[in-house]
C-alpha cells in the first residue's frame, strides 16, 4: 500500500492518455489539476483523516463488518476516497473546458464538444458516472456479483451530497456514450478508466482484499459513514490553498503535498477520554464548580453508575425533578460513555436558542476541567442561527483564527497554534473556521445547539451523511425531552433509530416525561416495536425519579434512585380570569413584600396584564418578559431577571422587596429564577409543573410571612364552575383544548378560595402520567366534551405524523442494501434558517426583521439605546455598513407576531417590508445584513406595516394593533 510517500502508481507510470485527464480547473488563473493527482491527494487525505481525526468509535463501526477488521476498514476508506472522481474520466465531464478537452483529444481521447452533447450531458454527473464505472469494473474485472457492487460504489455516486436514485441509474445506464465516446474512441476511454482504477487498487493496497470484500454486506450506517469521510476528504483535497494546482506533467510527492496540507489545515484531533478513576462524588468534585457543602444527589450517582455498568453504551433516560442536577449528571455520564464507546465529543441538544446560549458557558466550564494531553486542542461550536451574536462564542472564535494554507512540509509538523489569547484551560478550546458553516459545523467535537440540529439528521437533505458522521462520533444529550410535539417526535424517533444502529450513546433528560413517551424513545433507539418486544415494562414503570438504561440487543434496565432532601409542598388554587381580581390578590399576598411571577400563555395577555398591574403597583414594580423583544433588549432583561431573582450567589442582595414579573413561556426553561408566588394561566400539566419549579427554587434565609409556603394560583379559565371549565381562547390556540381539559381534570382544583397541595417531587410523575395516560380524566359530566376534544387531538396528531413522513428518511434497511434512493424526493439543503427549521418543526409561519432607527434626516442607525457601545451607530444606505455597526444591527432582530404571518396577509407584509430593502446591503460582503428584512422605526418607536401599527419599547417590547 502506497498512500503517502511515492507517485510510482499514480503519476509518471500512467499512460499519457491517463495523465491527460483533468479534474480541477481555475477559471481565473487557468491552472488545472490532473485527475490522477486529485485521486492521490484525496486518498492521502482520507488516510490522515482516518488516523488522526475520526473518533475511535466511528472507525470501529466500519471495521466490525469487514473480515480484516481495522486494517481493512482503513484501506477501504482510503481507496473509496481515491477513486471517488473516476467519473471525471468521461466525455460528459471532460468536454466542459475546451482547452483541457483539446489536450485530451490530442492523445486520443475523442469526445464531442460541450454544445454537441446538449442536455443529455446532465444525465451523467460525474458522481453517478463514477458509481457505474466502479460497479462495472468490480463486476467485469474483479469477478464480483452485480448485487454486491452497489453498496460500495454508491459512496462514489453520493459524494456530492445525495446518492442517486434508481431512475437516474437507469437513465445513465441507457446512454453509454456519455461514459465513453462512440466509435473507435470508445476503447481508448475504457482503457484509461480501467487503468486509473487498476492503479488505485494497487496504490491503496486493496487488490488482494477485493475478493474477500465481495462477500461483505455493508450496513447502511457504514455506507453513510464512508460517504461522509469521502466528502470531507474531497473537500480538503479540493482546496487550492492546501493543494495547489500542479498542471499537466507535474508530479510532486503525494506525501509532501498531503503532509504540508494537513499541517496547514490544523484540524483538532478528536477527544480521547479515559474512563474516570475514583467514585462518582470524586468525579463531580473534579468536573464541576460545586457550591460549598454540596452533596451528590442520588439520581446523579445512579446515572453515572449505570453509564459504567450497562452491558454496552446505549440510551439513558433520566427522569428527575427540576433542580436535581440532571445537566451535571448528563455531562458526567457522557465522559464515561465516551470512554467506553470511543466517542470523540458531545452534542448537547436543547429546545431553544435561549437554552442553548445558557448551556454554552456551562459546557465550556466543564471542558476546562476535563483532563487533557499536552497540547490537546478541542473544537467547540454553538449551533444555532444566531450563534455568531453570542458573546462567549464570538470570543472563542476571535481567539481561534488561523490562516488555512499549506505549510512547508520540511518545517515544523505540529499544527499551527491559533492566534490571539489562549484560554487558560488544560485543553485549548477552539472554534476552528474550517469546521464552520451549516454543513461542517456539527463535525466539531463539542457542540451545544438547538434540537433542530439533531432532527435535521432525519430529514432527506443534501450532505445528510456529514450530519450522520458528526453524530456517530459523539455522545448525544437531549434536554427537555418532554418539550417536543408530535411532528418533532416523529423525526426524533427516526433519528434515535439511526443512532441506535450507529451505537451512539444517548442521554435523554426530562422532569415531566409521560410513560408512553419513555417507552417510545426506548423502542426507537433499540429498533424494536409492538407487543411482546420486552419493552412494555419500560412504559409501565411509575416510580420517580427514574433512570432507564437501554443497550441494543439487551433487555432494558430501570432503577429508582432515592430522592434528595429537596421537597416542596405547593398550595395550588383556582383564580378567576379577571384583572381586577388578579390585582386584588397580588396586593393581598404581597402586602408584606415578596416577588411574584405571573405567567401568561400569549404575549398579548402579558402586555394587557402588565398595563393593569402598573396602574396598581407603579411602573418600577412591574417587569415584562416575553420573546417579542429585540435580541439586545432580551439579553439585558434576562441579565436583570437573573440579578434580581436568580440564585443568591448571583443576586448578591439585589432582590427587590416587592416586585411582579409578568412573563410568557420564556421563564419555563431558559432562566434559573426563583419567586415567592406564582400565578399562571392554565397549561398542560407538565408545563404547569415546570412553572411551579420557579417557586422557592433556591434556599433563602427568609421569605415574606404570607409566602413562606409556596403558593400557585391557576387562572386563564373563563369559568371554573363550567362543565367542563374552558380555557381562554388564546391558551386553546397555543395548546389545544384536549391537553388543557386533562390538565384541569388531574389538578382537580377545589372551589375558588380553597387550595389543594401538590407535593414536589412526589406528585410530578403521577400527575403527568394521569394527564397523558389513556384512562378517563375528570368528572363524568365532562365526558362528552373531553371525548370530542380527544378525537380532534387524535386527528391532528395523525395528520402531523403523516406530514412528518413526507421528507423523513426511512429506517436503516438490512445490511447489503445500497443507499441508492436514500434521499429521493428530498428537500435540498437543510439549514438553521426560518425555512430550514420549519422542515423539522410543525410551527406556524413566522417572520423576523432587523429593527433599525430612522433618524430625523431620513438616515438609518442602530437603535440608540443598545448597550455595549452598539447604540446609534450609522448604517449608510449607499455602502455596506462597517462590520461593527452591521453586527450591532443584526443583534436587533425581532420576531413579528403570528397574526402578521397568516397565509392571507404574509405576502403583503413581506412586500411592504421589502420597500425598506437597501440594495447596497444585498452583496456578498454584507455578511450580517444581506437577505434580512429591515424594519425602520421612527421617533417614538412606531411603524406601520400592511395595516398593522407596530409600537416598540424597551420595557414592553413589541405591541401590535390593527390600524
Amino acid at each position: 500500500m502506497n498512500t503517502s510517500g511515492g507517485v510510482s502508481l499514480l503519476g509518471p507510470a500512467l499512460s499519457r492518455q491517463a495523465r491527460a485527464v483533468w479534474a480541477k480547473h481555475d477559471v481565473t488563473t487557468d491552472g488545472w489539476l490532473p485527475l490522477w493527482q486529485h485521486m492521490a491527494d484525496s486518498g492521502a487525505v482520507a488516510g490522515l483523516l482516518w488516523d488522526q481525526w475520526l473518533p475511535e468509535g466511528v472507525r470501529r463501526r466500519v471495521a466490525e463488518v469487514l473480515p480484516g477488521g481495522m486494517v481493512d476498514a482503513r484501506r477501504l476508506a482510503v481507496w473509496l476516497a481515491g477513486v471517488h472522481d473516476i467519473g471525471k474520466a468521461t466525455p460528459a465531464f471532460a468536454c466542459q473546458v475546451d482547452a483541457l478537452a483539446d489536450r485530451m483529444r490530442v492523445v486520443g481521447l475523442e469526445m464531442p464538444y460541450r454544445r454537441e452533447m446538449g442536455q443529455d450531458r446532465r444525465m451523467a454527473p460525474h458522481g453517478l458516472a463514477g458509481q457505474l464505472l466502479l460497479q462495472e469494473w468490480l463486476e467485469e474485472r474483479c469477478g464480483w456479483p452485480g448485487r454486491a457492487t452497489g453498496q460500495f460504489a454508491v459512496v462514489i455516486g453520493g459524494h456530492h451530497g445525495v446518492p442517486p436514485d434508481h431512475a437516474q441509474v437507469g437513465d445513465l445506464g441507457a446512454r453509454p456514450a456519455l461514459l465513453r465516446a462512440t466509435g473507435s474512441g470508445r476503447q481508448v476511454w475504457r482503457r484509461v478508466q480501467e487503468e486509473l482504477l487498476e492503479a488505485c487498487a494497487d496504490q491503496f493496497g486493496v487488490r488482494e482484499r477485493l475478493a474477500a470484500w465481495q462477500r461483505v454486506k455493508l450496513p447502511q450506517t457504514v455506507q453513510v459513514l464512508l460517504s461522509a469521510l469521502v466528502i470531507v476528504a474531497d473537500w480538503i483535497a479540493s482546496n487550492a490553498e492546501l493543494f495547489p494546482y500542479a498542471g499537466f506533467g507535474h508530479s510532486p510527492s503525494v506525501g509532501d503535498r498531503a503532509v504540508a496540507a494537513w499541517a496547514g489545515l490544523g484540524l483538532p484531533e478528536p477527544w480521547r477520554p479515559q474512563l474516570p478513576d475514583g467514585g462518582v462524588a470524586e468525579l463531580f468534585a473534579a468536573r464541576f464548580a460545586l457550591p460549598p457543602g454540596a452533596e451528590l444527589r442520588p439520581v446523579q450517582e445512579a446515572v453515572v453508575r449505570m453509564a459504567r455498568t450497562m452491558p454496552e453504551p446505549g440510551l439513558l433516560i433520566v427522569e428527575a425533578p427540576m433542580g436535581e442536577g440532571k445537566t451535571e449528571a448528563a455531562l458526567a455520564a457522557a465522559e464515561v460513555l465516551a470512554a467506553r464507546s470511543g466517542a470523540g465529543g458531545v452534542f448537547f441538544a436543547l429546545p431553544t436558542m435561549a437554552t442553548s446560549n445558557a448551556m454554552f458557558p456551562r459546557l465550556l466550564a466543564w471542558l476546562d476541567r476535563l483532563p487533557a494531553r499536552d497540547g490537546e486542542r478541542l473544537s467547540v461550536l454553538l449551533a444555532h442561527s444566531k450563534a455568531a451574536l453570542n458573546e462567549d462564542f464570538a470570543e472563542l472564535r476571535s481567539g481561534s483564527w488561523q490562516r488555512i494554507a499549506a505549510v512547508d512540509a520540511d518545517g515544523a509538523q505540529e499544527p499551527p497554534r491559533p492566534g490571539g489569547d489562549e484560554r487558560a484551560a488544560p485543553a485549548e478550546l477552539v472554534a476552528h473556521q474550517w469546521l464552520g458553516g451549516r454543513k461542517k459545523g456539527m463535525l466539531s467535537s463539542f457542540v451545544a445547539g438547538t434540537i433542530d440540529q439533531l432532527l435535521f439528521a432525519g430529514l432527506k437533505s443534501r450532505h445528510l451523511a456529514l450530519r450522520h458522521l458528526a453524530l456517530a462520533g459523539k455522545v448525544v444529550v437531549i434536554d427537555e425531552a418532554h418539550a417536543y410535539d408530535t411532528y418533532m417526535n416523529a423525526y426524533l424517533d427516526r433519528v434515535l433509530g439511526w443512532l441506535g444502529e450507529y451505537r451512539v450513546p444517548v442521554v435523554v433528560l426530562s422532569a415531566t416525561l409521560p410513560a408512553d413517551r419513555r417507552q417510545q424513545l426506548a423502542q426507537a433507539y433499540a429498533g424494536v416495536g409492538g407487543p411482546g418486544d420486552g419493552f412494555a415494562a419500560v412504559g409501565a414503570a411509575d416510580g420517580y425519579p427514574l433512570v432507564t438504561a437501554v443497550a441494543v440487543g439487551h433487555a432494558p434496565v430501570q432503577e429508582l434512585p432515592g430522592v434528595s432532601g429537596r421537597r416542596s409542598r405547593v398550595r395550588v388554587g383556582a383564580l378567576s380570569d379577571d384583572l381586577e381580581v388578579l390585582g386584588d390578590r397580588l396586593e393581598r399576598e404581597l402586602a408584606g413584600g415578596g416577588c411574584a411571577l405571573v405567567v401568561r400563555n400569549t404575549v398579548d395577555r402579558v402586555l394587557e396584564t402588565a398595563r393593569v398591574l402598573r396602574e396598581r403597583f407603579g411602573a418600577g414594580e412591574v417587569t415584562v418578559a416575553h420573546a417579542r423583544f429585540i435580541d439586545v433588549d432580551r439579553a439585558v432583561k434576562d441579565r436583570l431577571l437573573l440579578e434580581w431573582f436568580g440564585p443568591p450567589e448571583l443576586s448578591g442582595g439585589r432582590r427587590p422587596g416587592r416586585h411582579v414579573v409578568v412573563a410568557s413561556q420564556v421563564v419555563e426553561q431558559s432562566l434559573d429564577v426563583d419567586f415567592d408566588l406564582l400565578i399562571t394561566d392554565l397549561a398542560p400539566v407538565d408545563l404547569l409543573l415546570q412553572r411551579m419549579g420557579r417557586l422557592h427554587r433556591h434556599w433563602r434565609g427568609s421569605r415574606p410571612e404570607r409566602l413562606r409556603e409556596p403558593l400557585c394560583l391557576v387562572t386563564g379559565v373563563t369559568d371554573w364552575g363550567g362543565v367542563p371549565p374552558g380555557a381562554v381562547p388564546g391558551s386553546q390556540a397555543v395548546y389545544g383544548s384536549y391537553a388543557l381539559l386533562r390538565s384541569a381534570a388531574v389538578l382537580a382544583l377545589p372551589a375558588e378560595g380553597v387550595c389543594r397541595v401538590v407535593d414536589l417531587p412526589q406528585d410530578i410523575s403521577p400527575l403527568v402520567q394521569q394527564a397523558y395516560g389513556a384512562g378517563l380524566a375528570g368528572p363524568a359530566a365532562w365526558a362528552e366534551a373531553v371525548d370530542g376534544a380527544r378525537r380532534e387531538w387524535e386527528a391532528l396528531r395523525a395528520a402531523k405524523t403523516k406530514a412528518a413522513d413526507t421528507f423523513r428518511i426511512a429506517a436503516a434497511a438490512r445490511p447489503g442494501r445500497s443507499l441508492v434512493g436514500w434521499l429521493a424526493a428530498g428537500v435540498g439543503d437543510a439549514d438553521d434558517t426560518r425555512a430550514g427549521r420549519a422542515q423539522v418543526r410543525d410551527a406556524p409561519e413566522s417572520l423576523e426583521v432587523v429593527v433599525v432607527e430612522e433618524l430625523d434626516d431620513g438616515s438609518l442607525a442602530t437603535v440608540g439605546w443598545a448597550d455595549g457601545g452598539r447604540g446609534g451607530l450609522p448604517l449608510p444606505t449607499d455602502a455596506v455598513p462597517a462590520p461593527r455597526a452591521a453586527k450591532a444591527a443584526a443583534a436587533c432582530t425581532l420576531r413579528l407576531p403570528a397574526r402578521m404571518a397568516k397565509p392571507y396577509v404574509i405576502d403583503r407584509v413581506i412586500a411592504e417590508l421589502e420597500r425598506f430593502c437597501v440594495p447596497n446591503w444585498q452583496v456578498k460582503d454584507s455578511v450580517w445584513l444581506a437577505g434580512e428584512l429591515i424594519l425602520p422605526i421612527r421617533p417614538g418607536c412606531q411603524a406601520s406595516v400592511a395595516g398593522f401599527r407596530l409600537s416598540y419599547s424597551r420595557d414592553d417590547g413589541l405591541e401590535v394593533s390593527r390600524e
